[in-house]
Formats: structure tokens, sequence, C-alpha cells
């Protein structure tokens, strides 16, 4: 069975079961597995304000650990592969979580917060209802990067290892990626190593979207408004979905009660948005989902045929 069709079948299931309850309740998700030996990590070697070695030994720890088990599941046979891929991937629940925001939104403005909350790292408590929804349409775009582009992008690339390595670097960015005082140098190499490991799915991303939104004639402006992002990869596809749906993203925005103040995309669109902007950008992503679907699947059949 070709890595492309084993993909499109991990596709499918995930878009259909997403992560049931009735599993992770009884078994560790694999997310929690990988957090455990970061923080493991993390507390045995970041033991000073200079750990930059230490941070890159951790990483390459953590990544040769996942190399090799990616290897041993990959030895398991395709189904236990689709399984495993369809787990590592993100698109049904990622969905259900923003559409939870559009849903609380509808009905108070504390409910959108409290589902935001669920999914961004930023302060929410202060919000007003249309930050609550550009919040959620921008977590949105670069987690449909993160969560299901890269994945699917590391898999066809390198197989099973590919998948594991990749959500284990970006679990780690997510854990140890911040340019914090703690760490700002031990997790130097994982933000580098993953800024690396998304460069191509963010643009990949990007397209989908950009081709799903009918935006391909505006990708000049996208690529101009991507680059003013702080993040060299977030910025594509949040850049394009702002272009697709003619709204304002990003923006300044609270971090632990300090106030960053960056860039808008898109910024002369409109600013007010709501649920129904929300469900727009559900839709869209859905549409980019189904192209890349669709690309796999006849990108598939060719090898098969030839």
């Amino acid at each position: 069975m070709t890595t492309f069709l084993l993909l499109t079948f991990a596709l499918l299931l995930d878009a259909y079961a997403g992560e049931p309850r009735w599993l992770w309740s009884r078994i560790p998700h694999p997310a929690v597995i990988m957090g455990s030996a970061i923080e493991s990590l993390d507390n045995a070697l970041n033991k000073s304000s200079g750990a930059r070695p230490e941070g890159t030994i951790a990483i390459l720890l953590l990544v040769t650990g996942a190399g090799i088990i990616g290897w041993i599941i990959s030895l398991l046979g395709p189904l236990v592969s689709i399984l495993g891929v369809a787990v590592l991937l993100a698109q049904k629940s990622l969905i259900d979580h923003v559409r939870a925001v559009s849903n609380g939104l509808r009905q108070s403005e504390m409910s959108g917060s409290q589902a935001l909350a669920r999914i961004v790292g930023r302060d929410v408590n202060q919000l007003t209802p249309p930050e609550t929804a550009r919040a959620a349409i921008e977590s949105l775009a670069e987690n449909f990067s993160d969560g299901v582009i890269a994945p699917a992008f590391w898999f066809l690339i390198a197989g099973f290892p590919g998948i594991l390595v990749y959500k284990t670097v970006n679990t780690a960015d997510s854990m140890i990626g911040y340019r914090t005082t703690r760490y700002a140098t031990f997790g130097w190499a994982t933000a580098r190593l993953d800024d690396f490991l998304n460069w191509i799915p963010a643009r990949i991303a990007a397209l989908l979207i950009a081709l799903a939104g009918q935006s391909t004639k505006k990708w000049n402006y996208i690529a101009m408004d991507a680059v003013r992002h702080r993040s060299p990869n977030a910025g594509w596809p949040e850049a394009t979905v702002a272009h697709s749906l003619s709204i304002a993203l990003a923006g300044p925005r609270s971090y632990n009660g300090k106030i960053q103040d960056l860039a808008w995309l898109n910024g002369k669109a409109r600013h007010d948005l709501d649920s129904v902007d929300i469900d727009a950008a559900i839709f869209l992503i859905w549409r980019a989902w189904g192209l890349g679907l669709v690309i796999t699947i006849l990108a598939g059949g060719l090898l098969w045929i030839f």
C-alpha cells in the first residue's frame, strides 16, 4: 500500500472520528506522552540561563527517540500506520474547537472567551467579541498548517518516523520554544527546528487556502502581509485566510498582561468580526482540506499507474 493511499485513509478517518473522548479517557494520547518526555528533559537539563547546548541535546534526544519509535510502528503493518497517522492529524479536533468559539459567541461574550481559552495562549478575559472571533480564525488558520498539512507532508516525505518526529518537535515548540527568561536559550534549537519543519507546509497550506478561497490573484498582497508576521510560517495561512475572506487579522494583543503591538494582516479590511466570520473560515478550511485530499488521491493514483 503506497504512502499516499495510507495518508488518504488516515485523512478520512481523522475527519470522521477526530479524537474520541471515550478512547483518550482510557489511554494517554501520544501528545500527552510527548509532553511528559519534554517536561522531564526540561526539568533535568534546563538549569541555567545559558542552556542552549542542553536544549540542543534535549531536542536531539527527542527526535532520535521519536524516529526510532516511528520506525518500529511502521513495521507493524498498514492498518497500524493508518490509525497512527489519523491520531496525529487534527482536522476534526481543530474544527470542533473553533466551532465551539463560534457557538459560544452566539450565547454570550463569556462563553466565547471560555471556548477560545482552550485553543490559544493569549489573554482572553479582556477580549471583545470581534477580538475573540479574530483570535479563533487566526488559530484555525495556523493550526490547519501545523496540525494537518505539516504532519501529512512529513508522513509523505519520511513515513511514520517523519510524522512522529514532526509532532514531537511541534509539541516541544509549544512547550519550550518561547522567548521567555526560562526558554530563550534552552528552547532555541527547538524553535529553529520547528520553523524549518514548517517552512514548506505553511506555504502549501496557504496555497490550498488561496485555491479554495479563489484568492490566488491576491498572492502578492498575501506574501507582503505574510512576511510582516512575527512568525516566518504562521503568517502565510493567516494572511491567506484574511485576504480570502476580506477580513483583517492579527494586530495588537496581550500575552501575560503585556501588550504586543503586532502588524495587521489585510489591515484595511473589515475588523468587526463575529461568529458568522468564524463559520466562513471553517467552511474555507474544509474546502482547503478537501482540495488537499483530492490532490493526495490523484498523486497516489498516478504513482500507482506509473
